[in-house]
This record gives C-alpha cells, structure tokens and sequence, in this order.
C-alpha cells in the first residue's frame, strides 16, 4: 500500500515490482509459489508436501492454478473493492512503469486497464469472475470427498490459495456457491497459523476481529 515495491532499488530484485520476493544465500525468487516451494525443501522437517509422487504433482498442479488465476482473482478485487481506486497510477507514474515492467506483459496490461479512465470495467469482473467460478467448480468437485487439495493433509497446495481466499472474502465473492469450498475455506481460516501468518498482519483492524464466514 506504500508503494515500497515501486522503486529501482526493488526493481532491481523483482522486476515485476511486485511483492514477495526472497532473497536466501544469493538465491532470488520472485514468484510467490516457488517462495513457499524452496522454503518447504530447503527446511525440511515438517514439511508440507504429500508422500507420493503423484500426489505430490496434484500439489503442484494445484499451486500453479491458483498463480496461473491471479489477474482474474485481481481484476475481480479491483473491481469489487471501491476504495482501491484510489491506487491508481497517474500518466506520469504509468510511464516510469512502463519503462520498468518489462518482465510480465500481462501484469502490466493489468495496470495499463485499471489506470485508465475507464479503469476495471463490469465487463471485465464479468469475464474475471467466469474464469474463477470455472476453477472454483473444479475445487468444490475435489474437496466434495477430500478434505484438502492435495493428498491427506494440509499442504502447499492449500497454503497457495490462502491469498487468494483473503483477496476474495474482501471482495465478497460469493463463496457459498461451493459449498465443499466453502468448508474447506473456513477450515483453513479456523486453523491459529492463519491468523498468526495472515490476520495479525492486515492493515484493517475491522478485518483482524471480523468473525469467519
């Protein structure tokens, strides 16, 4: 929200200028999933990967959906959360952008959309929300007989869409639609690492207190 990640200095480390980013015994890593994934081998003990092999591919499948998903689930926020556009880049701050983001043309597209006078459009969230409830669907299929994305147990798979849960629930996405979703959504956020890991850190106090739902 402070604009932290929009400087050289960080551009210079994650040229998206987009946050996260590691840095870890030289090693850079800009993308979210791939944090979470060295985090996970790196450190071994308690590690939050199945057993199998193939498990341990729907794992990764699912991570890469949910990285994959990420500017529909933006584009769905933005265009949902009144007060975000405020963050609008001006012309001025669009050109230094432009300039700069020249890793993902996509992201960059993104912001080109929602600086616009026209901004995020209903036709936009209309598409965006197409693509999520489209991945929900197939979610809500798996977690009808599982009580997790991947294997037996909480795993990286759902830590991945964790940011995406909170983005979403800000937005009012009408999770009760899926319902298995919509259980294994509350089970994560019953679980005390949420809120050490996620609520403790929101800038609203409203939404530290706000009860799951």
């Amino acid at each position: 929200m402070k604009g932290e990640h929009l400087t050289d200095e960080y551009i210079s480390i994650n040229p998206n200028a987009v946050v996260p980013t590691l840095v870890d015994d030289g090693w850079v890593i800009i993308d979210s999933t791939d944090i979470v994934d060295y985090l996970d081998k790196k450190y071994d003990p308690n590690s939050l990967r199945p057993s199998s092999s193939s498990e341990t591919g729907e794992m990764y499948e699912w991570m890469h959906l949910a990285r994959d998903n990420h500017l529909s689930i933006k584009t769905y926020m933005y265009g949902n959360i009144g007060f975000l556009t405020s963050m609008k880049k001006s012309e001025e701050e669009m050109e230094w952008y432009r300039q700069r983001q020249t890793f993902d043309k996509e992201l960059l597209a993104f912001h080109e959309r929602f600086s616009s006078l026209e901004g995020i459009t209903s036709e936009h969230v209309k598409e965006a929300e197409a693509i999520i409830d489209s991945c929900f669907a197939r979610m809500n299929k798996r977690l009808e007989n599982n009580a997790w994305l991947a294997g037996n147990s909480f795993s990286l798979a759902d830590i991945a869409w964790i940011p995406q849960l909170v983005i979403l629930k800000a937005a009012k996405y009408p999770f009760e639609n899926y319902p298995n979703l919509e259980a294994w959504k509350k089970s994560i956020m019953q679980r005390p690492s949420f809120k050490s890991a996620i609520l403790d850190w929101l800038p609203n106090t409203e939404k530290k207190t706000e009860k799951v739902s």
